[in-house]
C-alpha cells in the first residue's frame, strides 16, 4: 500500500528533534527597506528554504525566531507553510531586541520547555539566510552528531577568502589542549571582528548550522556573556563552553562550500539565485522535462512540471504554477500561479496569471490571461486576446483581437475578431453570459449585464444592449448608403477640371461648396432609400 505524503514525511523525520530557525536580523548590507530573509531566491522568500528543511526533519516543534519587521515575516511564513505536513508544529517567537545569535536562540526556550511534552533530545539550529543548504546535508550533520555521541556538531566550509565569516579554530598537532578534547580537534569559533591576525588566517569558516544536545543547549546559553566587539551574546561561544567541560565537539565540512553561502549582500543574493535555479533545472531535466535552451529557462522553486513537457527558450514559470504532461510552451511565455493541463500548447509571448487551462487547449501567440480565467478542454485563444475573470467553454474559440472580461462563455462558442465585453460602467463591473453554440460576428460589443441565448447569432458590427433570446439573430447597425458615382466625380474635381473655377474663390468658399455638395448628395441618397 502506498504511503500518503503526510505518512512519508512523518516516517522521514528524526525522532526527538526540535528545530530552531533564526530569522530576526535586518541585513543592513542588503541596503533594503525589506528585511533580509524576505528577499526572494527563485521566487521564494529565503526564510522558507530553512523552514522547509525544518518541516522535513523535525518530529518535535519548530521555533522560528523573528525580529525586524516581525509581522511581515510572520505573515510570509504562515502563508508559505499553510496546509503543509507538520505546519501545525511551527511556532513563531519574537526577539524584541537584537542582542546576538545566542540571545535569539534563548527566545525559543518557551516553545520547547513547557510541561506538555518531553523536551527534544537534540536541536537543529538553522539560519534563515542560507537558502542553498540541502536537507541531505542536515541529515548528515545529525548522523555524525549521533554516531560520535557529540554534544555540539557544527557545519563548516573551506574558503579561499574567508573574510567576514567566523573562523573555526582547531587544535594544532602536538599543541597544548589541556586534555579537554578526546574526539575532536575543534577548539572554538571566533567571529571575524574578534579574531586575531593568526586566527583570521584560518580558511575554515562556520556556516552557522548546528546540532546541539537538548540537555546542554539552554544551560550553555544561560552562561553566555557579551564579551566581544559587538557586545552581543554569541551562539558560537557554546562551542568553547562544551570544550571547557570536556564534551565532544564534532564538525562536518561541506564538499561544496557554495552550499553554505549565507546571503548578506545583493551580490550574494544574485549568486544564490543562480545556484538554486540551476539545481531546479537539473531536477526537472532528470524528471523527464525537455528544455531547448536550459540556461534561459526560469523555473521557480514552487513550480511542478509533468514529464514530456517541452519548454522553449526564455520561458518563465513562476509562483505555484503546475504544468501537466506533454505540454508545449513556446518562447517568451510567462506563467504565474497557473494550473496548466496535459497536452496544452502555449505559443510565443503569452502572459498568464492565476488562471486554469484544461487539457488540450491552445493559446497564443500574444495572449494575456489575467487572474480568474478558466480555459476549458480543447478551447482556443488566439493572438492579441485579453481575458479577465472569464470562463471559455469546451471547444470554444476566441481567435483574434478581443477583450473578454467578467464573462461566462459556454461550449462551442465562436468569438469573432474585435469582440469586446463592455463590463465596466464607470462605477461597477457587470457580467456577460453567452450560451452554447453562439456565433458572435466580428466587431461585436456586448454591453453588460447581458445574456446571449443558446444557438443565437450576433451579426458583425452589432452593439448588443439587451438580452438575445435563444436561436435568434441580433443585428444593430446604422443603415448603409451607397452614393453611386461619388468617387468618380470627386476624382475629376481633384484632377484639375474644377480647380480652375475654385481657385478664384476664397478658401472658405471652396470648403463651403464641397460641404454643400456632400450634404445634397446625402439628402438625395436618403430620399431614394425612403422611397424603396
Amino acid at each position: 500500500m502506498k504511503q500518503s505524503a503526510e505518512q512519508h514525511t512523518t516516517a522521514s523525520r528524526i525522532p526527538g528533534l526540535g528545530v530552531i530557525v533564526m530569522a530576526a536580523g535586518l541585513g543592513k548590507r542588503m541596503k533594503s527597506s525589506q528585511v533580509k530573509v524576505l528577499h526572494h531566491v527563485a521566487g521564494q522568500p529565503m526564510v522558507l528554504y530553512a523552514v522547509d528543511v525544518a518541516l522535513q526533519l523535525a518530529s518535535h516543534r519548530i521555533a522560528v525566531v523573528v525580529g525586524h519587521q516581525s509581522d511581515r515575516v510572520r505573515q510570509v511564513i504562515e502563508t508559505g507553510i499553510a496546509g503543509r505536513p507538520g505546519s501545525k508544529s511551527v511556532r513563531i517567537v519574537e526577539q524584541a531586541k537584537q542582542l546576538g545569535t545566542g540571545h535569539a536562540v534563548m527566545q525559543s526556550r518557551p516553545v520547547f520547555c513547557d510541561d506538555d511534552e518531553a523536551r527534544p533530545r537534540n536541536y537543529l539550529i538553522l539560519n534563515g539566510d542560507t537558502p542553498l543548504l540541502k536537507e541531505e546535508t542536515a541529515r548528515e550533520l545529525l548522523r555524525v552528531h549521533q554516531t560520535q555521541s557529540a554534544t555540539v556538531t557544527i557545519l563548516t566550509a573551506m574558503l579561499d577568502d574567508p573574510s567576514g565569516y567566523g573562523r573555526v579554530i582547531r587544535r594544532q598537532p602536538g599543541g597544548d589542549h589541556q586534555g579537554a578534547i578526546t574526539s575532536s580537534d575543534v577548539l572554538k569559533i571566533v567571529e571575524d571582528c574578534d579574531a586575531t591576525a593568526v586566527e583570521r588566517a584560518a580558511k575554515e569558516i562556520n556556516v552557522g548550522t548546528y546540532v546541539v544536545s537538548g540537555e546542554f543547549l539552554f544551560d550553555a546559553l544561560d552562561k553566555l556573556e557579551p564579551r566581544n566587539a559587538q557586545n552581543e551574546y554569541y551562539l558560537t561561544d557554546i562551542v568553547g563552553t562544551a570544550v571547557a567541560q570536556g564534551r565532544r565537539v564534532a564538525a562536518v565540512t561541506l564538499h561544496d562550500p557554495e552550499e553554505g553561502l549565507g546571503v548578506n549582500t545583493r551580490q550574494q543574493l544574485a549568486a544564490a539565485e543562480q545556484v538554486v535555479r540551476q539545481q531546479i533545472r537539473e531536477r526537472w531535466l532528470e524528471a523527464g522535462v525537455t528544455m531547448r535552451d536550459p540556461g534561459s529557462v526560469w523555473i521557480d522553486a514552487g513550480v511542478t512540471i509533468g514529464r514530456d513537457t517541452v519548454l522553449y527558450p526564455h520561458v518563465s514559470l513562476e509562483g505555484k504554477t503546475m504544468v501537466g504532461e506533454g505540454t508545449t510552451i513556446r518562447s517568451g511565455v510567462r506563467v504565474t500561479d497557473c494550473m496548466i493541463g496535459d497536452r496544452v500548447e502555449i505559443l510565443d509571448f503569452s502572459v498568464l496569471s492565476e488562471s486554469d487551462v484544461d487539457d488540450d487547449a491552445h493559446l497564443g501567440p500574444f495572449v494575456h490571461l489575467r487572474p480568474g480565467v478558466v480555459i476549458r478542454r480543447k478551447a482556443k485563444v488566439g493572438n492579441f486576446v485579453e481575458m479577465k475573470k472569464t470562463e471559455l467553454g469546451e471547444g470554444s474559440k476566441a481567435n483574434h483581437l478581443s477583450y473578454l472580461g467578467d464573462a461566462t462563455i459556454a461550449e462551442g462558442v465562436n468569438i469573432g475578431a474585435g469582440t469586446i465585453t463592455c463590463n465596466y460602467d464607470g462605477a461597477r463591473k457587470h457580467r456577460t453570459v453567452i450560451g452554447k453554440n453562439v456565433f458572435l460576428g466580428s466587431d461585436t460589443q456586448l454591453i453588460a449585464p447581458v445574456t446571449i441565448g443558446e444557438g443565437s447569432v450576433v451579426a458583425a458590427g452589432t452593439t448588443v444592449t439587451q438580452d438575445v433570446p435563444a436561436d435568434s439573430l441580433a443585428i444593430a447597425r446604422v443603415l448603409q448608403v451607397n452614393r453611386v458615382g461619388w468617387v468618380a466625380k470627386r476624382r475629376v474635381l481633384l484632377a484639375g477640371s474644377a480647380p480652375s473655377r475654385d481657385s478664384a474663390r476664397a478658401p472658405g468658399e471652396q470648403t463651403k461648396l464641397k460641404t454643400d455638395n456632400t450634404s445634397s448628395n446625402v439628402k438625395k441618397g436618403r430620399a431614394k432609400s425612403s422611397k424603396r
